[in-house]
């Protein structure tokens, strides 16, 4: 992007970074609603990024150890790219559950609060793959391109070492701004369920990123299987499950936006009601 005193900054992280601080601003907002403190959802928020980066880069090394066992301190070597968001989400939400027990919150309802929010920062950091050159599909041609009505600032990007390839970055991106939009609208439904959200979330990415997937040429494989392609599936079949177990419950059983909702929060040896 530019060298500022030496220092080299990239587009992939200064879009990582808008994506975090407007899905923070989002998060604060649907959390004040629910009068839920701004100091604790900053500081929930605040570890579950940072472990949610560390689950993203560990991920990403286990299945190209390969690529690092002969120069291991490499792993540290963030700044050189290798991130993978299926260890980030994995990651992200065992934070949430350990925040939530520890201050008696109901983690469904931190993550339904947060999926918005996730969802929109991944449709804004895909960007950085196009900046990057990097996570596209297989080759193509121009006019191929243009019949799938993609911009044409985005087909000159693709359009590398002489080749065009298909942007799946850009389609995963218009993805995420669908289900974002989607997740917002079920959200402020009046029987919206808690958990319900999250469960959308999980089904909805898992959809786009699996078949998006299939057109990738730099994925993480497992044997020979795409990776993504297990997790989604995996996600995609947690989340279904759930669904159907929350739409066996009361119609007025645990609504969302409940703002009355009672909950205890335990801070420093106290209890809040």
């Amino acid at each position: 992007m530019f060298t500022i005193f030496g220092i080299e900054v990239h587009w992939y992280s200064v879009l990582i970074l808008i994506g975090i601080i407007i899905g923070l601003i989002l998060l604060e907002r649907e959390a004040k609603k629910f009068k839920y403190p701004k100091d604790l959802i900053f500081n929930i928020c605040f570890w579950t990024i940072i472990f949610g980066i560390i689950g993203a880069r560990l991920y990403y090394v286990i299945f190209n150890f390969s690529y690092y066992q002969n120069d291991l301190l490499e792993i540290f070597a963030i700044w050189n790219g290798g991130l993978a968001i299926h260890g980030g989400i994995i990651a992200g939400v065992l934070t949430v559950i350990f925040f939530a027990k520890k201050y008696h919150l109901n983690f469904l309802k931190l993550l339904d609060m947060a999926a918005p929010s996730l969802i929109l920062a991944q449709a804004i950091g895909r960007w950085g793959n196009f900046f990057n050159g990097e996570a596209h599909g297989i080759a193509t041609t121009y006019a191929e391109l243009k019949s799938l009505f993609v911009p044409e600032f985005v087909i000159k990007g693709m359009n590398i070492g002489g080749v065009y390839y298909l942007p799946t970055f850009y389609f995963e991106s218009l993805w995420c701004l669908l289900g974002f939009i989607v997740l917002i609208i079920i959200r402020r439904l009046k029987y919206t369920k808690i958990g319900t959200t999250t469960c959308i979330y999980l089904m909805w990415y898992s959809v786009g990123r699996f078949f998006i997937e299939a057109w990738r040429t730099d994925s993480l494989m497992l044997g020979g299987f795409k990776v993504a392609q297990i997790i989604s599936v995996i996600l995609f079949i947690t989340g279904f499950v759930y669904l159907i177990y929350l739409s066996r419950k009361g119609k007025y059983e645990n609504l969302y936006n409940d703002i009355n909702e009672k909950r205890v929060i335990k801070k420093e040896g106290k209890k809040n009601v």
